[in-house]
Parts: structure tokens; C-alpha cells; sequence
């Protein structure tokens, strides 16, 4: 090789490794054809009439990532004869959304994955979003895994938080067992998708005097090209009925309570109070509460008014599901517990003790109040 050689060769190697990330050598650089795509859009999941709340918790954070690109929001509604996508797309737009993208056909009633993957992919294909967030539910986690595959693009699931970093989405979730957080961006591939836990954001304000447009487009598929079949909706009458994801108040109980029998504390003060029954990991893995009351990564997100937590330590994979209650009361031996560390309030003391006693100043101080009352 001439010597006169080595700086340009230096130089196209110098290049080519700016183009690069890591040992896989896959390009971090956006391709020009991908650059086209704008927008933010959230999928709008609805089942028997209803949205989810998710869908509108997830066009309030739209709202703001678009509004830092510069870009606007899409709803994206897919259903059958019988669903109200109309009446969806107008609440779409009192909670942030400029537009709406509408796929109505006989085989999206109800939810299958073929026809909703093939409906999503489509639209996407020929209106080219940037990002496109859906809720991280049980239908919402199925139809990003297989939409993501389809597109070939990459996904974070279960975020956390949802920002912006330059022009790429900067997606953060709980990782290596919740014990870190970390951010994930997809560079080179559009468009950027991720799934967000119901209530992880906060619902948005309505603006009842915003408006927007719809564009419809046809799914151009028929029964017989999908391999699954809904035969009929059969309600569970005996599923548990937890709902610690819209409780207003939850009083949960950590390993600090010892043993199960001291969880009746925590039930004394929850009936009391209207509250619901929480729990962290270790107090469902030990068998004392039912796995649907864990709060935490690998349980429950919850946003409750007023979250007091008897006997928790205040571990990332416990406070990723409860720090953003309005009101955060601890109950720790400990005063360096972690907890502590984000309470709103903190009692160092006895949980045992401490219980019984807020149990009986709640249930005097609401006595006076209905006697006042009457």
C-alpha cells in the first residue's frame, strides 16, 4: 500500500465507523427514505363500547413529544360495523389529537391478531408516523410485538417515561428485574414504537373545543384469510376483582409485617378508609396476599390519591409502580429504609403499632363527620 493511500483510507475507516454502533455494526444513521416519516400516533384501544383509558393517558404524552418535534398527533381506531370509531375519534380530539386514522371492516370486530396487524401495518406503511405508542395491555402488548415484527423496526415495552432526544424517542423502562432503569432509542428505524403501563402517565385535560379530521382507508382482507376465528364472548363472572389500577386510595403491605396474620392490619385500615389492598412482591411470593394486589414492576402501575405502605422497603421495583401517587405516606422501622427517600410523609415506627393506631384516629375522625353531617 502507497503511503499517500493511508489517509484516505484512514478516512473512509474513520467514516465508516461513525456510522456504526457496538459489536453488531448495524448503522445508527436514518436512512433518507425514512426520514419522511412525521407524526406521532397512539393506537386507540376500545372493547365493548369502551376505550381504554390507556389510549388517553398515552395522547396526553403524544401531545407533548409532538409538540416538542414540531409534529402532529394521530389517533388510529380500527373496528367493525358495530363500534362507535366515530364517537372515539372526537374524544381523541378533546384529549390532544389533530387527526384520526379509521379502518372499519366486518373482520376487525372484535380483536384477532391477523386482521389488526395487517390493518396497522398498512396504515402505517402509507402514512409513514414516527412514533407509534400503544398501551402496554394484554391487547396492546400483542398487536406492537407482531406490528413491530411486520415493519421490521424496534420497540420498548413497558415504558415508564417517554421523551425526546434530537428527533429520536427516548423510551425509558425497568430493566434486570427493575433494579435499573434505562433508556432505549431506536436510530436507524421507523417507525419508533413503544408500549406504556395504564396508568403511568397522568389522564390529560379535555379541551372540548378542539377538533380534527378523519382519513378512512380500507383493510382489503376476508374472513377466510385468517387463520383465527371468534366464535363468542363468554364474560368471566368469577375473575378477581381487583382494580388497584384506579383505586383512589391504597394502603399496601410490605415484608415488614412479619407474617400474613399481621396483613389483617392492613385490611382493618383499608376498610376504613374505602381503600384498596396492595402488596409488594415479597409479601405475594410468601403467599399472603394474592399475586393481582402486587404493586410494582412486575406487578401493578398505580396513581392513587393518597398510597400508604406499611412494612416496604421502597425498592426501585416497588416505587416504579406507586411514585406517581398524589400523597405517599411510609411506615418503616427503618429510617434509612429507601422509601423514605420519595414519601410524602414518613412514620418511623412499628407498623404492627402504627396501624391499629391510624386504623382507630381514621375511623373517629370519619364518625364525627357523618355525625356532623347528619
Amino acid at each position: 500500500m502507497a503511503d499517500n493511500d493511508k489517509p484516505a483510507m484512514a478516512a473512509a475507516a474513520a467514516a465508516g465507523a461513525a456510522k456504526t454502533a457496538g459489536r453488531s455494526g448495524r448503522s445508527t444513521e436514518l436512512p433518507e427514505h425514512l426520514k419522511a416519516y412525521k407524526g406521532v400516533w397512539v393506537f386507540i384501544e376500545h372493547d365493548r363500547g369502551q376505550v381504554h383509558s390507556v389510549s388517553w393517558e398515552l395522547m396526553g404524552e403524544a401531545r407533548k413529544l409532538a409538540d416538542k418535534l414540531g409534529v402532529d398527533v394521530s389517533g388510529v381506531l380500527l373496528g367493525g360495523p358495530q363500534d362507535k370509531l366515530e364517537d372515539f375519534a372526537k374524544e381523541a380530539y378533546v384529549y390532544g389529537a389533530d387527526h384520526c386514522y379509521l379502518m372499519r371492516d366486518a373482520v376487525l370486530q372484535g380483536y384477532r391478531n391477523e386482521p389488526f396487524t395487517k390493518g396497522l401495518t398498512d396504515l402505517v406503511n402509507q402514512h409513514q408516523p414516527e412514533i407509534l405508542l400503544l398501551g402496554a395491555t394484554t391487547m396492546g402488548r400483542d398487536l406492537a410485538g407482531s406490528v413491530a415484527t411486520t415493519l421490521g423496526t424496534g420497540l420498548t415495552a413497558d415504558c415508564t417515561e417517554l421523551n425526546i432526544d434530537g428527533r429520536a424517542l427516548a423510551a425509558t423502562r425497568p430493566t434486570f428485574g427493575g433494579s435499573l432503569l434505562c433508556t432505549i432509542m431506536t436510530l436507524a428505524y421507523r417507525p419508533q414504537m413503544a408500549t406504556m403501563r395504564p396508568r403511568t402517565a397522568a389522564m390529560p385535560r379535555r379541551d372540548e373545543s378542539r377538533t380534527g379530521d378523519i382519513i378512512t382507508m380500507n383493510l382489503g382482507m376476508v374472513e377466510t384469510d385468517i387463520v383465527t376465528k371468534l366464535l363468542e364472548f363468554i364474560p368471566d363472572a368469577t375473575r378477581n376483582t381487583v382494580n388497584l389500577a384506579y383505586a383512589d386510595i391504597i394502603v399496601t403491605a410490605g415484608k415488614g409485617l412479619k407474617n400474613a396474620d399481621n396483613c389483617k392490619l392492613v385490611w382493618d385500615l383499608a376498610r376504613v378508609l374505602g381503600a384498596e389492598v396492595g402488596a409488594t412482591r415479597a409479601v405475594t411470593q410468601a403467599g399472603w396476599l394474592e399475586a393481582e394486589r402486587q404493586v410494582g414492576q412486575t406487578g401493578k402501575t398505580v396513581r392513587p390519591k393518597l398510597y400508604i405502605a406499611a412494612g416496604v422497603s421502597g425498592a426501585i421495583q416497588h416505587r416504579v409502580g406507586m411514585e406517581s401517587s398524589d400523597i405517599i405516606v411510609a411506615i418503616n422501622t427503618d429510617p434509612n429504609a429507601p422509601i423514605f427517600d420519595f414519601a410524602h410523609h414518613g412514620i418511623v415506627g412499628n407498623a404492627m403499632q402504627v396501624l391499629p393506631a391510624l386504623t382507630h384516629a381514621f375511623r373517629t375522625h370519619l364518625d364525627k363527620r357523618i355525625r356532623k353531617v347528619a
